[in-house]
């Protein structure tokens, strides 16, 4: 049996002894249940060459990935920015054994709801790797915290409370940068204050209340055995969703407290330097620190008597001046003015193999690598050989995708193209190139547009684009988490903004189209809320406030249109969609 213990070996102990030992370099960033989120390798190799030139500047996190084009990580602070939200969160230089699982570019990852795979926190996964090597046949993950058991004969992941099963990969990717000398156990600048004191630096301070407030929430909640249970411990490994979550309860570390509550006393006077302002009012949207961790913990610091100021945020401005029926006037170029979706009925006169083999190439001689979707080895069958094959295509035959050359067993495309929305178009998973129209499940709705006699902060001369987004409630299709069942359609019709000007409007032509290939919203579990079966964003993110930008909503943010242009681009929606 193995026991998670001998992976914490992988790691060295604080203050590696030899001075020039070299050590994985492995930056990571902490979520709101107090846990180190590894970034991937590619990324730590852009910051470390980044941090080269300049230890105290800023790094751009989408020249590596283009799903984190809206991130900034500012070393000077050493946290990670969400520039369309404001959200910031600590971030770490972490180092590890060059022989452990980052040295090697090995991956664990597990498979989350809607089959997208999540890799676990890097002690963990170099814990399972070393268990792995050891050819154990399986792994406890109970003495680190999670009631979970690791199968390596099934690659499945079972919790012990449910007894839900998930499926396991291993997967070969970039190893991680190296570097030597003589290096701590983690850094995070800037330095503290003297020997033996306790660092009052906003950064360590962020990091303390984050984790304060993650453990006094577990803790409240093993000590009231009235309340209902969580449904489980948080699995691990898990990363927050961006503008929705998958389909299922709410993350376990996030309860009542998220929600605005009964009103409490009047704010008192800033406190002594060094102490964060925290929150208490505005739960509802992002800040400085996300407002519903920073109410959180505001709340259980004070409780526990620790020092931090409590200030009300300054009311944000969501809307604008009142504008008559006369002022309105049409986008310039952008003929319309309103956009209906109605449900639109999948195709079935293709069947999923025809689907996969118009975008690969067959591979007459694999290389000696594993299937990415099985784990298989491409020279071997496919795991996937039960899955029945119109035209009996053999378990063994590995196909190529046309354009990033990413290879697979045709059997393993088949499956995964039929457990998504079988739509036409297929997305890699390895890069997530996508082949083809990528459709959403988004319900019917109608989306307006138009220009309002006002500028943006940032603005100034330039008229305003607003669109209007109303979704009604409904039924959830054969498409949604839970087909039959009602959805609810929180805070609409909902504005969003753009300026007018020559991006702004192009950002509005392409929202246009992923409008109409139902990408902007769809049916899930609310960030905010907690709530299941509800209406939310769909990873293209939107301006709601108009007139400031307190909650990271607004105006003025300089990086915004080339964000969204991004995150459209990642959905499959570019210039050359405008020519379809």
């Amino acid at each position: 049996m193995a026991r998670p213990g001998s992976g914490l070996s992988a790691r060295g102990g604080p203050g590696f002894a030899a001075p020039h030992v070299a050590r994985v370099v492995v930056w990571e960033w902490l979520n709101e249940h107090g846990r180190w989120r590894p970034y991937s390798a590619a990324v730590c190799h852009h910051i470390e060459n980044a941090l080269k030139e300049d230890a105290r500047g800023s790094v751009l996190l989408g020249q590596a990935d283009a799903q984190l084009a809206p991130y900034v990580l500012d070393l000077q602070a050493m946290q990670q920015l969400r520039q369309d939200t404001g959200t910031r969160r600590p971030v770490r230089r972490n180092f590890y054994d060059p022989s452990s699982a980052p040295g090697k570019g090995i991956v664990w990852e597990w498979e989350s709801d809607g089959s997208s795979w999540t890799p676990y926190d890097m002690e963990l996964c170099i814990t399972i790797q070393n268990a792995y090597e050891k050819q154990h046949p399986w792994l406890d993950l109970s003495s680190l915290g999670f009631g979970y058991l690791i199968s390596f004969g099934s690659m499945a992941q079972t919790n012990r409370q449910t007894q839900r099963r998930r499926r396991l990969r291993r997967r070969m990717d970039l190893a991680y940068p190296l570097t030597a000398g003589s290096i701590p156990k983690s850094q995070s600048w800037p330095v503290g204050a003297g020997p033996g004191q306790p660092c009052r630096c906003p950064q360590c301070l962020l990091v303390s209340s984050t984790r304060a407030a993650s453990n006094a929430i577990l803790a409240s909640q093993r000590r009231q055995p009235c309340a209902a249970p969580p449904a489980g411990r948080a699995e691990p490994g898990r990363a927050p969703a961006r503008s929705h979550s998958a389909p299922g309860a709410p993350p376990p570390a996030l309860n009542n407290l998220n929600r605005p509550g009964p009103r409490r006393p009047p704010a008192r006077p800033a406190g002594p330097p060094g102490v964060p302002a925290l929150p208490v009012k505005n739960l509802n949207g992002p800040g400085p620190v996300h407002p519903a961790l920073a109410g959180m913990t505001g709340i259980l610091l004070c409780a526990a008597g620790l020092p931090v100021c409590l200030t009300r945020a300054p009311k944000p401005v969501l809307h604008p001046p009142p504008v008559s029926k006369s002022d309105i006037r049409p986008v310039p170029g952008i003929p319309g003015g309103c956009r209906k979706t109605k449900k639109k009925h999948l195709k079935k006169s293709k069947n999923p193999e025809d689907v996969v083999r118009r975008y690969i190439q067959k591979v007459k001689t694999p290389p000696d690598e594993d299937c990415t979707i099985c784990m298989e080895r491409l020279g071997a069958p496919s795991g996937y050989e039960g899955v029945l094959s119109p035209r009996g295509a053999k378990p063994e035959l590995v196909g190529k995708l046309g354009r990033c050359g990413h290879m697979y067993h045709l059997l393993c495309l088949v499956a995964m193209y039929s457990n998504g929305n079988k739509d036409g178009s297929l997305q890699c998973p390895t890069c997530k190139a996508i082949y083809g129209e990528k459709t959403g499940t988004q319900p019917p709705g109608k989306m307006e547009f138009h220009l309002i006699p006002h500028s943006l902060p940032g603005y100034t001369g330039s008229k305003t684009i607003r669109i209007v987004y109303d979704i009604p409630t409904g039924i959830q299709g054969p498409e949604h988490p839970n087909p039959g069942k009602k959805f609810t359609a929180r805070g609409f019709p909902r504005h969003c903004y753009l300026p007018d000007n020559e991006q702004g409007r192009k950002v509005l032509k392409l929202l246009l189209v992923a409008w109409d290939r139902r990408l902007i919203f769809t049916v899930g579990t609310s960030n905010t809320t907690g709530e299941s079966d509800t209406v939310v964003w769909n990873e293209i993110h939107h301006k709601t406030e108009f007139g400031s930008n307190l909650t990271g909503h607004g105006y003025p943010d300089p990086n915004y249109l080339d964000n969204v242009l991004a995150e459209l681009l990642a959905q499959g929606v570019s210039e050359a969609s405008l020519k379809d």
